[in-house]
């Protein structure tokens, strides 16, 4: 089976005058089809800019012997970027910790520009969505439980709100992977739990891989069975969620532990408490207009 991720030997360094700092050292990765993999670390470890690599972001330090595929196509190799990485990208859903919505417009809209890889760009730029697309569209937003703020402007939702309408974004792309970073690090601890449900659900019950970085370790043991652990640019473990006890991760970071295990978080254990709710027939009217 061809994995739906495979990084090697990947290296970046970041140059500002005559300071170099190493993000990335040797990174080595795989990830199966339809895993959802935690990415955890203190600030400065490395997650985010192996997030971006992987979605063809950033490119990696020259000269290197590196290579990072996903669905078996290339994104990058030997320090250069793929000339056909556009088509990979198509399959690849990136969320961030700022939702990138456009605030202006209507949560529909935003969700509706997950089709702009597969719509004539004309269409996309006037913004003509057809039938079909803005009932996809809706679909998606009911799927995260949202359907109800179709209408209204982006900057009117609460931050879980607009993560998921995100999240919904790129289930109207069609993306086979979802790329999540930090993603609940802006959230109180309700709408963190609503977001990480949602994504667990779409890997579950739409065999999407999801790879997610995250601050607090707890989530990572509640939500997901496998979760690697970064610091300083190398990964430092890989394996069951489960094995990432206090005790370990003091072992693993030292005093740098204390900024990814939360006060009064227990060992907590993988699990959705929440159905997600049924896809509708029918929308409203309006959104449809």
């Amino acid at each position: 089976m061809t994995p739906a991720i495979r990084v090697s030997s990947l290296s970046k360094t970041f140059r500002k005058g005559l300071h170099h700092t190493r993000a990335l050292d040797s990174v080595d990765l795989l990830v199966r089809p339809g895993e959802m993999v935690a990415m955890i670390g203190a600030s400065g470890s490395g997650k985010s800019t192996l997030i971006r690599h992987l979605a063809g972001l950033v490119q990696s330090d020259n000269g290197t012997a590196c290579c990072v595929e996903v669905l078996g196509q290339t994104v990058q190799e030997n320090g250069r970027i793929a000339t056909e990485v556009v088509r990979t990208r198509r399959k690849v859903g990136v969320i961030f910790q700022q939702f990138n919505l456009v605030s202006r417009l209507s949560v529909l809209t935003n969700v509706l520009t997950g089709f702009l890889g597969r719509v004539p760009r004309w269409r996309g730029t006037l913004g003509l969505f057809t039938r079909d697309e803005k009932l996809t569209a809706m679909r998606s937003l009911h799927r995260v439980g949202i359907a109800a703020t179709a209408l209204q402007r982006a900057s009117t939702l609460s931050g879980g709100q607009q993560q998921r309408a995100a999240i919904a974004r790129v289930l109207v792309q069609g993306a086979q992977i979802v790329l999540a970073d930090e993603p609940i690090a802006s959230l109180d601890p309700a709408s963190a739990k609503r977001v990480m449900e949602t994504l667990t659900t779409i890997n579950r019950e739409e065999g999407i891989t999801v790879v997610v970085s995250l601050h607090q370790v707890e989530y990572a043991r509640r939500y997901c069975q496998r979760t690697v652990a970064m610091r300083d640019g190398r990964i430092v473990y890989d394996g069951p969620s489960e094995a990432l006890t206090t005790e370990f991760l003091r072992e693993i970071y030292g005093e740098a532990s204390e900024e990814l295990v939360l006060p009064d978080a227990g060992q907590g254990e993988i699990l959705v408490d929440e159905p997600m709710r049924p896809v509708p027939a029918t929308a409203p009217a309006a959104a449809l207009a």
